[in-house]
């Protein structure tokens, strides 16, 4: 069979699947998640082991450490996996909502109503984990989903996809309503991508190749999940041990993760204050710092070969998902915002600032409402831009775009609405 029609019969039997799971009451949802949960334990030997073979290849590929972190499934992560499915299991259902309820001309009843989109697919590469979290966040809201994975976590989300399915019978919901595209072939992402009419939405994640090819080439509406080119800027006012226990945590906690710290902005009136340290920090954590010139002038004389380096435009652009950063000094809370709105990618930006202080205060409402993101921190890790964090259960995605959805976004953003209209025989005259 061509990958075309392959592509297209596991998404017409999606579609034939979002049906039954669209009118699947909630507590059959809530009992297939939850079945879904207990799956993924019982074999997680199985899929530790197709995940070991996948780590290998990927190694013996030169996978960076970042993405090496982000493909690896270990017990403790596919508990978290199985939590993450009984988390969604107990939240409230998304569909059925009335949104709004009227009366109109006549006296016919109105009310809009929350439904299912249909069919998600989802694009992604090295990330074994959105394998479950898609499976799953779709279930809930009702909808089937198709899922892409990247050809390096082909043998692990095979594992996960085949166990996810198993548990879907045993509830008594048709297995397809997680389906996967399971060839390494990359001309079935353009298949994927032309089915408008089949599937619905569909959704990449990844990096920036990735994300551009599918927003300028599907057919089918796209929600796009961005990359992240996040900054911390200290102001002058901010108390230093705050500012680098931040930076350490958004720039080290996980490197290969797009909430990370990628950029920081120091304000000049206090950088040969607060750079010597902070830099010493990075330097012993093997952080490889990109620096302006007035950056490189603070650094300790006695820097490591090799650990900072001059910076330029390109540098204040890049996501590196890697131990390095870019430090740029500003000269003031204007300029980090007008540097962070050109360089930033929309994702997540933070400000440590003393909110105590008249200036801090002012600096951090001028950064908070200037900055052009889909979420602004003062005096918090850019690492809580997350759908668990944020209370959202397994996010599906967060979303640098302004329509439909910004930010995490779970199971609200995969619903839609429809008017039911009752009446007692009105015509229109």
């Amino acid at each position: 069979m061509d990958i075309e029609s392959y592509v297209s019969d596991v998404a017409h039997a999606a579609r034939a699947a979002s049906y039954a799971i669209a009118g699947a009451s909630n507590e059959t949802r809530n009992r297939a998640l939850r079945s879904m949960a207990e799956s993924l334990r019982e074999r997680a030997a199985d899929i530790a082991a197709a995940n070991a073979v996948d780590m290998e290849q990927a190694s013996a590929d030169g996978m960076s450490a970042g993405l090496l972190d982000r493909l690896m499934l270990d017990d403790g992560r596919i508990e978290s996996m199985a939590c993450s499915l009984e988390a969604l299991a107990d939240l409230a259902d998304p569909i059925g909502r009335v949104l709004e309820h009227r009366t109109i001309e006549g006296g016919m009843d109105l009310r809009r109503v929350s439904v299912p989109l249909g069919v998600v697919a989802m694009v992604y590469e090295a990330r074994p984990n959105v394998t479950v979290d898609a499976a799953g966040i779709c279930l809930k809201s009702g909808n089937a989903c198709v899922l892409r994975g990247g050809s390096a976590a082909l043998h692990s989300n095979k594992a996960l996809v085949a166990t996810l399915r198993a548990a879907l019978t045993r509830c008594g919901l048709p297995a397809d309503c997680v389906c996967a595209i399971e060839t390494v072939d990359r001309a079935a992402t353009d298949a994927l991508m032309d089915l408008h009419g089949v599937v619905d939405v569909l959704i990449p994640r990844g990096g920036a190749g990735l994300i551009r090819r599918c927003v300028e080439r599907s057919k089918v509406p796209v929600i796009e999940t961005g990359t992240g080119n996040c900054h911390v800027y200290v102001h002058e006012t901010a108390d230093f041990a705050r500012a680098r226990a931040i930076v350490m945590n958004a720039k080290t906690q996980r490197t290969g993760v797009c909430n990370a710290c990628e950029s920081l902005l120091v304000d000049r009136s206090v950088a040969h204050a607060f750079l010597p340290g902070m830099l010493q920090e990075l330097f012993d954590a093997g952080v490889v710092v990109h620096a302006d010139a007035a950056a490189r002038a603070a650094a300790p004389v006695d820097a490591p070969e090799g650990m900072i380096v001059g910076a330029d435009d390109a540098d204040w652009a890049r996501e590196y998902l890697a131990l390095e950063i870019s430090v740029h000094v500003v000269e003031g809370v204007d300029e980090a915002v007008a540097h962070v709105n050109r360089y930033g990618t929309g994702h997540s930006e933070c400000i440590v600032a003393d909110e105590q202080a008249p200036a801090g205060s002012a600096a951090i409402d001028r950064f908070l409402t200037g900055v052009d993101a889909a979420a602004v921190y003062a005096n918090v890790s850019t690492r809580f831009t997350d759908g668990a964090c944020f209370g959202l259960g397994a996010e599906i995605g967060i979303s640098t775009q302004k329509l439909h959805v910004r930010g995490p976004f779970a199971l609200d953003a995969l619903t839609s609405y429809k008017y039911v209209i009752r009446g007692t025989g009105q015509v229109r005259a």
